[in-house]
């Protein structure tokens, strides 16, 4: 199965939970960030970066992440590029599935996000100062 498969599939796993943190929105957040090049839009490694920041550094749940998404939606204005990082993430989205579900596997959708988070580590200060200067966190 290609990458793009097995994400499917735990897309499929993840919307089937209908949990009310939303740990859907750390798969497709970590998928984007990991699996970006430079053919990705540069509004997909924002948001994603953002959302790795919101839950891993300030807590969010993947509900909290997908409200701040609508609030940088609003002003595109001001979005920043980053540079992508050689290595994204030991974890990979094959790790995940390879999980039993439930427990085991909601903790390895936890790990891979924050491993994919890890790797964009020279990104880390400007997406802070970014979401800062959007008044998505207290500045």
């Amino acid at each position: 199965m290609t990458d793009q498969q097995l994400y499917d599939e735990l897309s499929c796993y993840t919307l089937s939970l209908r949990d009310p943190t939303f740990i859907h929105q750390y798969i497709v957040d970590a998928y984007a960030a990991q699996h970006s090049d430079e053919d990705t839009k540069p509004i997909t490694i924002a948001f994603a970066l953002a959302g790795l920041y919101l839950h891993h550094e300030k807590g969010y749940s993947g509900k909290e992440v997908q409200r701040a998404h609508m609030e940088l939606a609003k002003n595109k204005k001001r979005l920043p590029r980053f540079e992508i990082p050689k290595e994204r993430g030991e974890i990979t989205v094959a790790d995940v599935l390879g999980q039993a579900p439930c427990e085991d596997r909601d903790k390895a959708i936890e790990r891979w996000s924050a491993s994919v988070w890890e790797a964009w580590k020279d990104s880390h200060a400007r997406v802070a100062n970014w979401l800062k200067a959007e008044k998505v966190v207290p500045g």
